[in-house]
Parts: structure tokens; C-alpha cells; sequence
């Protein structure tokens, strides 16, 4: 079974919302095969608490916005890992040492990498 459409256009507000807010390293997951009541992850990396807080919140924003219901959210309060749980979309927002230590890509590396499309940002004069 494949991600859904549904779960492919949360990825990408979501995608949006982190890289508007400087998420880095963005890699979405169709995790749908090995976890039935999940079609997605996104991985996303900040470069500090206050940066992995702002991302998570935009995010969450944006597919409230979009009239997604959030079911779960957690470590929101130290903003070293924050997971948003839409259903059929997690969203994985971690500090740069956390992404590395828990190497969430490894333990997923057999699920096929979904593309995401975020806006190329262009320098004035390029």
C-alpha cells in the first residue's frame, strides 16, 4: 500500500512550513507498508531548541490552516525532538544532535523516499 494523496499533500504544507522557517535536511517517508495507520514521516533538522520550536509551530499552523485536526504532539516543552501526529502525516522535528543520535533514517531505510517540493529560495540579484 502507497501513501495517500491526502498524505502527500500534508507533506507538502508541512515541507513548506518547516523550509519557511529554515528546516534543514527535509526527507519524507512513505512509511505506509510497514505502519498501517501512518502513511508518512517527515524528518526535518534545526539548528537550535528555539529553531526546532518555531519550525514545529509552523508546521502545526499550517496544516491546522489547511483543516487537518492534530491528534498528538510531544516534546514541544524541550524542543530537542517534537512529533506532530496528523494521522496520516508525523512529522519529525529534531535539534541536529538528535536527528543524528537516533537515526531515524536507518531504522526507515527500507520505505521509499517521497519527493518534496519546497519553492527554491533565489538571492536578489541571481
Amino acid at each position: 500500500m502507497a501513501a495517500t494523496d491526502n498524505g502527500r499533500r500534508m507533506l507538502q504544507i508541512a515541507a513548506a512550513a518547516a523550509d519557511a522557517k529554515g528546516g534543514e535536511d527535509l526527507l519524507g517517508l512513505d512509511v505506509s507498508e510497514p505502519l498501517p495507520l501512518v502513511d508518512i514521516f517527515l524528518l526535518v533538522t534545526g539548528r537550535s531548541e528555539r529553531n526546532v520550536a518555531a519550525i514545529a509551530d509552523e508546521i502545526e499552523e499550517k496544516l491546522l490552516e489547511a483543516g487537518y485536526r492534530r491528534l498528538r504532539r510531544e516534546g514541544r516543552q524541550e524542543a530537542r525532538w517534537v512529533l506532530l501526529d496528523f494521522g496520516d502525516l508525523v512529522v519529525h522535528v529534531f535539534h541536529e544532535q538528535e536527528r543524528v543520535y537516533y537515526g531515524l533514517e536507518r531504522l526507515w531505510k527500507d520505505c521509499p523516499v517521497l519527493p518534496i517540493d519546497v519553492p527554491e529560495h533565489v538571492t536578489p540579484g541571481q
